[in-house]
């Protein structure tokens, strides 16, 4: 079997390193051209991995520029990965690959289709949640599952803690599936379309705290957005304070309170913040 694999995070080179230790070859690796990779943050670089394994590296702005198409048709592909990648590949790349085309989603679908499924998870005071690998599709995450690696989700769960969750359980679909991939034999099943979910997409803005929100509220949307997302925060005197983690406490024993930040005899402590002018 022939395979290429696409990314530009850590959690993807996360999975190349996985591949590595099972003495597994890639044909094709493609990521973001220098220019492009300097200006997206989280961004990593994949030169001294592409060295090491030997594996050919190409760079590009943009999946679908008609030379990433290009050599995607000379690598002459049974599968290819694409994780930790924003771009969506074009109708025009699909039939370029012989068998599927492959990327993994951190929720357990159909639940949780579209975007920002790690701070939805925690919003959405999910139980359990997990990853899937599934077939792509043109229609975003909507192809036959071939995977999936489940875990629990803490009361206290935080962004930071939850992506760490999702890393470990991307590379445990690689070691899981990596067998079958190389021999030819992964197989998927059909999504349940009366399960699906699709949860919208986050911008910064929406981290805002208002004094509509409940304590609990707020201490969910702090820990939904903290690292490596841009954080909750709220403007208070002309100020922007962004808030990383924090307690729900009684102002009497709080070492900080904000005004928008209290409910009645409580309020929530920042406890990791920072103040922006």
């Amino acid at each position: 079997m022939r395979i290429g694999f696409v990314t530009a995070v850590q959690l993807g080179l996360d999975c190349l390193v996985e591949i590595e230790r099972l003495d597994g070859k890639l044909d094709l690796l493609i990521t973001l051209d220098d220019d492009t990779a300097t200006k997206k943050s989280g961004r990593v670089q994949l030169d001294e991995y592409a060295r090491r394994t030997g594996v050919s590296l190409h760079k590009t702005k943009h999946i679908n520029e008609p030379t990433t198409v290009e050599a995607i048709r000379q690598a002459d592909l049974d599968y290819l990965l694409v994780i930790g990648w924003s771009q969506l590949v074009s109708p025009e790349i699909f039939p370029l690959v012989k068998r599927t085309l492959l990327g993994m989603h951190p929720t357990l679908l159909p639940e949780g289709r579209g975007r920002a499924p790690i701070p939805w998870t925690i919003l959405k005071g999910l139980k359990r949640s997990g990853v899937s690998m599934f077939e792509l599709k043109p229609e975003a995450d909507s192809g036959d599952i071939m995977a999936a690696e489940s875990f629990d989700v803490a009361p206290d769960e935080t962004a930071t803690t939850l992506y760490e969750k999702a890393r470990n359980a991307h590379v445990a679909l690689i070691r899981k599936t990596w067998p079958d991939l190389t021999e030819g034999s992964l197989q998927g099943h059909p999504q349940d379309e009366t399960k699906a979910t699709h949860w919208p997409q986050r911008r910064p803005e929406d981290g805002e705290i208002t004094e509509q929100m409940s304590l609990e509220d707020i201490a969910k949307l702090v820990r939904a957005t903290t690292h490596p997302y841009p954080g909750a925060f709220l403007v208070s005197d002309k100020k922007k304070c962004i808030i990383w983690s924090g307690q729900i406490a009684e102002i009497e024993r709080s070492r900080l309170v904000i005004r928008q930040l209290v409910r009645g005899d409580l309020c929530f402590e920042p406890i990791d913040y920072q103040w922006l002018d």
